[in-house]
């Protein structure tokens, strides 16, 4: 059986009297292994009280430890989380052990499964160690390669966009990151007149064409995606149930992801697979931070999506 490797950062959200696992590979790892999919979360943590609680996490969802490398010396990976009258600010931190991704236990790990993709962002490329052993890891593979972008302000440069653009097959994006894309690559700028639909199609047919990508999605929100393809192909979603309440749009790409990688495993069509991520995703925006506590809350997907 195949199994979808992640690669990338295991953190802990600290809200100053609460710590939550999360990094946006721990987890799309995380809803994988809740819907019962080989998975490989390659990433690496402290000897510390925070590395056990994500130690504890991967224990608890029956998640692959086979990719969880442990640091003596490099903390985990931490986001100090602060509330305002605005919301949250997230402070991610410096020099964390998931920026020391050793590439000689992640290639091992790598050998010991047969990978179906390969799940990637920027984050864990800020620091030429976990950069290396990604790229590393990529080279070694012919596993489809996904890029959910994820750009943090501050923890990024357009090279490693490039970089991680070109290496990829396929690329998801919410509207934010596609402007900056447009910026960068097709010279269209946020300042300049809002594009017409058709204008928006021609521009993200530029990106797949110059990146040679299988297929460019972007998400939308509660608006649903778009997937642009290869061969033309525009697939939109846009009838979504909408959740019943909003609470917060955290997590909801992660979700995405991991409802569009797990359809690939499952050989949905690709239609379907869209329209489950969406309808996922908008699920996710109805609890409070990006992953479920509990197993019970993927209950009613696995039930509904055996019965189609």
């Amino acid at each position: 059986m195949t199994t979808t490797v992640v690669y990338g950062e295991a953190l802990v959200d600290d809200f100053l009297g609460e710590q939550v696992v999360g990094g946006a590979p721990f987890n799309v790892a995380r809803h994988l292994a809740a819907f019962m999919a080989p998975q490989l979360a390659i990433t690496r943590i402290g000897d510390d009280r925070n590395g056990a609680i994500v130690r504890a996490e991967f224990e608890r969802f029956a998640m692959s430890d086979a990719g969880l490398q442990f640091d003596p010396i490099e903390e985990t990976g931490r986001v100090v989380v602060e509330r305002n009258v605005r919301g949250h600010r997230f402070v991610i931190l410096p020099g964390q052990a998931y920026d020391y991704i050793n590439p000689e236990q992640a290639l091992g790990a790598l050998e010991s499964v047969q990978a179906s993709a390969i799940y990637f962002g920027t984050l864990a490329q800020r620091c030429p160690r976990s950069r290396d052993t990604l790229y590393a890891l990529l080279d070694a593979s012919d596993a489809t390669r996904y890029l959910d972008l994820n750009l943090r302000e501050g923890q990024f440069d357009e090279r490693c966009v490039f970089h991680s653009l070109h290496a990829a097959d396929i690329v998801k994006v919410n509207e934010e990151e596609l402007e900056s894309l447009f910026a960068w690559y097709v010279d269209i700028h946020p300042s300049e007149p809002p594009l017409d639909g058709d204008e928006v199609r021609a521009a993200c047919a530029v990106l797949v064409q110059i990146f040679g990508l299988e297929a460019l999605i972007v998400t939308l929100g509660h608006r649903g995606s778009v997937y642009f393809g290869a061969d033309g192909e525009v697939i939109v979603h846009r009838d979504n149930p909408p959740p019943p309440f909003v609470i917060d749009a955290v997590g909801a790409g992660d979700a995405f992801s991991a409802i569009f990688l797990l359809g690939r495993v499952r050989g949905w069509a690709l239609e379907t697979t869209l329209a489950r991520a969406n309808e996922f995703a908008g699920a996710v925006c109805a609890i409070p931070g990006a992953i479920p506590r509990s197993l019970g809350f993927y209950d009613n997907w696995v039930a509904r999506w055996r019965s189609r």
